[in-house]
C-alpha cells in the first residue's frame, strides 16, 4: 500500500512539472492562436450551488476571444444523457458573455480530458491551440496533448485554493494523473468515440479576408 501511495504521488509531481512552463497566467503574455479548447465541467454542484471551476473557465475562454487572442472557441464536455449536456450549457453562457455563436463549436463527446484532447485533433483538426482550465487540470491536459505530439499551451482560469473543493480535486487528480500515465505509456488508450470530421469557424481579420 505504501509503495502504491508513493507511486501515485511521484507520478502526480512528474505530470505537475512536465508542462508547467507552458501555462500562462497573464493574458498579455499569452501568444495568440486560432482556437482555444475549453474543458468542460458541471455548472452546478450539490444543492444547485454554482461550480466556480466552471464559471472561471467560461470567463477565461470569453476573455481570450474578446481580447483577440483566439478566433474561435471549442467547448468539450460530457453529453452522456439528454438530461446532462455540458457543451450546450457552456455555449449558452459564452453567448451571454458576448461571444457570437458562430465561433463556438461544440464537442459533445468530451467524456473525459483524454477524449477531449484526442477529438480536438482527430475530429476538429487541431494540433496547435490553447487549452483553458484551472492549473491543476491544465497540467494533465497539457501532458496528454504534448505526449500525443500537439503544439499546445495553457491559459489558466482562476482557481479556488484552500477550499474543501480544492482538496477534493487534489485527491481526484492523484488518480486521474495515474490514469493519464497509463493511457499514454501502457494502455495505448483511444477516444471512446470519434465520428466524422467537423469544421471550426474562425473569426476573419477585417480588411484582408484572412
Amino acid at each position: 500500500m505504501g509503495i502504491l501511495i508513493l507511486l501515485l504521488i511521484g507520478n502526480y509531481f512528474y505530470i505537475d512539472n512536465f508542462a508547467k512552463d507552458d501555462i500562462y497566467y497573464d493574458i498579455k503574455k499569452l501568444p495568440p492562436k486560432k482556437v482555444a479548447l475549453i474543458l468542460g465541467t458541471t455548472k452546478y454542484v450539490k444543492k444547485g450551488k454554482l461550480n466556480y471551476f466552471y464559471k472561471y473557465r467560461i470567463d477565461a475562454g470569453a476573455e481570450l476571444f474578446l481580447k483577440g487572442k483566439v478566433k474561435a472557441l471549442l467547448v468539450s464536455g460530457d453529453n452522456s444523457s439528454k438530461y446532462y449536456n455540458e457543451p450546450i450549457q457552456m455555449k449558452k453562457d459564452l453567448i451571454k458573455k458576448g461571444i457570437p455563436k458562430k465561433y463556438i463549436t461544440l464537442d459533445y463527446a468530451g467524456f473525459r480530458t483524454f477524449d477531449s484532447i484526442i477529438r480536438a485533433n482527430k475530429v476538429f483538426g487541431l494540433d496547435n491551440y490553447i487549452i483553458v482550465s484551472q492549473p491543476f487540470h491544465l497540467k494533465r491536459a497539457l501532458f496528454i496533448a504534448k505526449k500525443k505530439g500537439f503544439r499546445v499551451i495553457g491559459f489558466a482560469a482562476k482557481d479556488k485554493k484552500f477550499t474543501l473543493a480544492s482538496y477534493r480535486m487534489f485527491l481526484r487528480e492523484l488518480f486521474a494523473r495515474a490514469k493519464a500515465f497509463l493511457d499514454i505509456y501502457i494502455l495505448d488508450t483511444q477516444a471512446k468515440f470519434l465520428g466524422k470530421k467537423e469544421k471550426i469557424d474562425t473569426k476573419k481579420e477585417k480588411g484582408n479576408g484572412k
